[in-house]
């Protein structure tokens, strides 16, 4: 502890990593939780994939309101407001009486994930011991994904055996928050403030970057697409299709997939085409869960979350490496954020599409539908790669 009391920047790197996966942690809180919220307000799966695509918007208008402002305010402001936002949210879910608050609540918790992408991302990195940036950037990438999966993981486990399933999640968020604001409030700052001003995050692509800001935002979005269904839809049918009426399967489910998403991200380096081999697992994650559909086999469905979530991981890091390496360094910022828009886009407008999809026909229709749309198009990148490699 150093004499101002603030952590030294070691401490302060693991701090500034915890509050990073609490936040995100917070966001993923509700989906094993949607076949027992359509329960309680009588609503369909249409309405789910509503509920989760607010989510997603909420996140780019984060991304693009609050994408910049720790370079100018510091780091720690910022991410301080992001946790103040999951608190609102879990607040909101613990004293959710209709759906109104259950929509308000999906937004602020965007809105706080799209400021800890970018600034957590940042912080982490900031703080890393001298010479350990790579380990410092998969620390920031565990922190995000694995908090998404613990989050469905620790929803799904409270929910199954706690007296109140819809509340009890959100209490124990409530602490996490609270002890992750006290991290970041302990952890050194590593950016020197200056006075406030709210600056809108530019988007743009430059012209020499766009063939393969083209292609690897097409994969990522399809990625991004895959996962949103199964942290919509999957929860819903292994209980619709699968008379699996369990939270924690749920829950094991998406997390399953985030936590191979993790793996595929540190798979990158070993691949000698990490964009082709991430496109070729995305198709084969949405044929296993096409089967999955067919044929009503959880099996087949956990496997399909196991290949998808290893081909998302690989997609999004070679997607990211690849257009932040040929963007103009003047550029890079406004590169990424808008790779990470188009990304965020996929996880929301498929995802309602799905939902329509489903109430006019059915989920196992849909759902068969949506996987070929999403193989067709991953197909059609992987062509592509390999064309251009070519």
């Amino acid at each position: 502890m150093r004499s101002d009391g603030q952590a030294g920047a070691a401490t302060g790197f693991v701090l500034a990593a915890f509050g990073f996966f609490v936040a995100m942690l917070g966001t993923t809180l509700p989906t094993p939780l949607y076949p027992l919220l359509e329960q309680r307000y009588a609503f369909g799966p249409l309405r789910v994939t509503v509920i989760f695509a607010i989510y997603a918007l909420g996140v780019i208008a984060g991304l693009i309101l609050f994408g910049n402002l720790s370079d100018h305010l510091g780091r720690k402001p910022p991410l301080l407001f992001g946790l103040a936002l999951s608190a609102a949210s879990a607040l909101l879910f613990l004293l959710a009486g209709s759906l109104v608050p259950v929509y308000v609540a999906r937004v602020v918790s965007g809105l706080s994930a799209g400021i800890f992408t970018g600034t957590g991302t940042a912080y982490v990195i900031d703080l890393a011991p001298a010479g350990r940036r790579p380990l410092a950037s998969f620390v920031a990438v565990f922190a995000n994904l694995g908090g998404l999966g613990a989050g469905t993981l620790l929803s799904g486990l409270l929910a199954e055996w706690a007296s109140d399933p819809l509340r009890i999640p959100f209490a124990v968020d409530l602490g996490l928050v609270a002890l992750a604001a006290i991290g970041i409030l302990l952890a050194p700052e590593t950016i020197q403030g200056a006075a406030f001003r709210l600056r809108l995050q530019r988007l743009g692509v430059p012209p020499e970057v766009r063939g393969v800001f083209l292609r690897a935002s097409l994969a990522g979005a399809t990625a991004f697409a895959v996962s949103g269904v199964f942290s919509s839809v999957a929860p819903g049918f292994l209980e619709v299709g699968l008379h699996r009426h369990s939270p924690a399967l749920a829950g094991l489910l998406v997390f399953l997939l985030f936590v191979m998403s993790v793996a595929g991200q540190a798979l990158v380096a070993r691949l000698p085409d990490a964009a082709a081999a991430g496109c070729g697992l995305l198709v084969a994650g949405v044929a296993l869960l096409a089967v999955s559909l067919a044929v009503d086999s959880i099996t087949a469905l956990y496997a399909s979350a196991a290949v998808a979530g290893l081909g998302q991981g690989v997609v999004i890091r070679a997607g990211v490496a690849a257009v932040a390496e040929r963007a103009p360094t003047a550029r890079r910022g406004e590169t990424a954020s808008s790779f990470f828009v188009v990304l965020y886009l996929g996880l929301s407008l498929p995802v309602i599409a799905a939902g329509v999809a489903i109430h006019y026909s059915s989920l196992t229709g849909a759902g068969i539908g949506f996987c070929a749309a999403a193989g067709l198009l991953a197909l059609g990148v992987l062509v592509s790669e390999l064309r251009t490699r070519a």
